[in-house]
């Protein structure tokens, strides 16, 4: 990983200075453009409108959501079956191996509290 490294480093220490020479080459001091200016300022009156109906719009949509407080150690019934949820099972020997399976709609769920 290190050799990699040293490789970008002087890869980028040659790129740079080239670069750096080609934008200055490139580079004017821009006058003033009053014509500019004011399409741009249009355009920003112009959608100001749009922008302020869009952010109306998203701070309305969380007003619709519930949020509903389970206290620990409540158990909950799925309402809907969960695919290829990663579960704990006991194996034959009594230890916990991880597996997958699906959850069906009905079924409840407990948290299982630390043990101390």
């Amino acid at each position: 990983m290190k050799w990699l490294l040293l490789i970008l480093e002087a890869v980028l220490r040659v790129l740079i200075p080239v670069l750096e020479k080609s934008s200055e080459a490139k580079m004017q001091d821009a006058g003033p453009q009053p014509e500019l200016r004011e399409r741009l300022r249009a355009r920003v009156r112009r959608h100001w409108g749009a922008a302020a109906i869009v952010l109306m719009l998203l701070c309305l949509a969380g007003c619709g959501s519930r949020t509903i407080y389970v206290p620990d150690g409540e158990p909950v019934r799925l309402r809907e079956t969960i695919r290829d949820a990663k579960v704990w099972v006991m194996g034959s020997d009594g230890q916990p191996v991880a597996g997958t399976m699906d959850l069906p709609e009905g079924w409840y769920c407990l948290a299982v509290p630390k043990e101390e």
